[in-house]
């Protein structure tokens, strides 16, 4: 007799996108606007630092600083490591170093990639350049990265560098106010053992948990051991599908990309049988008649693999202390 298979584990893909838009005080825009027009920046503390790239407050003190100056586009590597593989929409797609550069000027280090031919050709003390991006725009990748430079090699009649950073006032055509950060993280997500029972359940239009040992709470979705107990939960048991709306909110801002009218409720359901709450929409029913203790059901839509939303079973609404202690 042989023993069966222990089901496959589930693995998949995922991407986590979140472009943020945020506006820009008057440093941070003159920097950003500076590069732009090949220029870098810095601001001065109250005891005679400059810090690049500025700062709108004042590290050690806290206090508002403003008072900007102009640092040179060479400056020193402080310290670096090899990147071997760069990642996509990294500032190089070939191998390169990342760098903390200290600008003749400033008295901190700027963090940016360091084009050179492999890592020997990297070391600390060297001394380094700006490549400008060909097209700059107004954001920290006008700086296309560093590249080795040697200033004994600069040509004999070329002006002596500034002894130190000089004052600048900030101003520029067409400032930059507001940038967009697009944070993005690709990665392969494995739910394990007991999650993956879970989606499978799914699939078939089930809801299952698993009980612990000890504290006998029943937790949807499953998470393969107690956090209280701190023992296995393997003992699985299939809940629902109706359940109680515990706590609630109303949104009223449309997110992109998702295709529901607001405004509509996310609501947190104790499904019957569940030790705690787990969260899911609202529907069939006015936002406003939303409420803690209503009743309701999954609603799944054609080959869905998950329910699209929950709505009014039409029974009573649950006493509150059936469920005051999922809330």
């Amino acid at each position: 007799m042989t023993a069966a298979s222990p089901p496959e584990v589930l693995r998949a893909p995922l991407v986590v996108e979140f472009p943020f838009t945020r506006s820009l005080g008057p440093v941070q825009s003159a920097f950003l606007t500076g590069l732009r027009e090949s220029v870098v920046l810095g601001v001065k503390t109250s005891d005679g630092r400059v810090v690049v790239p500025p700062v709108e407050y004042d590290p050690v003190t806290s206090e508002e600083i403003r008072d900007l100056v102009e640092v040179a586009p060479t400056g020193t590597v402080t310290t670096w490591a090899w990147n071997g593989r760069p990642r996509p929409n990294q500032p190089l797609g070939t191998p390169f170093a990342w760098a903390l550069v200290k600008l003749d000027g400033a008295d901190t280090a700027l963090l940016h990639a360091l084009d050179a031919p492999g890592p020997d050709a990297v070391r600390t003390g060297m001394r380094v350049r700006v490549r400008w991006a060909a097209e700059r725009t107004g954001a920290i990748t006008d700086i296309a990265c560093f590249e080795p430079h040697d200033d004994a090699l600069d040509a004999p009649d070329a002006p002596a560098p500034e002894a130190g950073p000089a004052p600048h006032d900030g101003v520029f055509e067409d400032p930059v106010t507001g940038i967009v950060a697009e944070a993005r993280l690709d990665y392969t997500y494995s739910p394990g053992r007991a999650q993956t029972a879970y989606i499978n359940a799914l699939s078939e239009r089930r809801t299952v948990g698993e009980r612990c040992p000890s504290c006998h709470k029943v937790y949807v979705p499953p998470r393969g051991a107690c956090p209280t107990c701190g023992v296995a939960t393997t003992d699985r048991v299939e809940v629902g599908p109706a359940g109680t709306v515990t706590t609630f909110c109303i949104v009223n801002i449309k997110a992109k990309n998702l295709d529901i009218e607001v405004p509509y409720v996310y609501a947190h359901i104790a499904l019957d049988g569940a030790g705690l709450a787990l969260h899911g929409r609202i529907g069939g029913i006015p936002y406003d008649q939303v409420r803690m203790g209503l009743r309701v059901e999954p609603v799944w839509t054609d080959g869905g693999r998950y329910p699209d939303h929950y709505r009014p079973t039409g029974e009573p609404d649950a006493d509150y202390d059936a469920y005051k202690e999922l809330i």
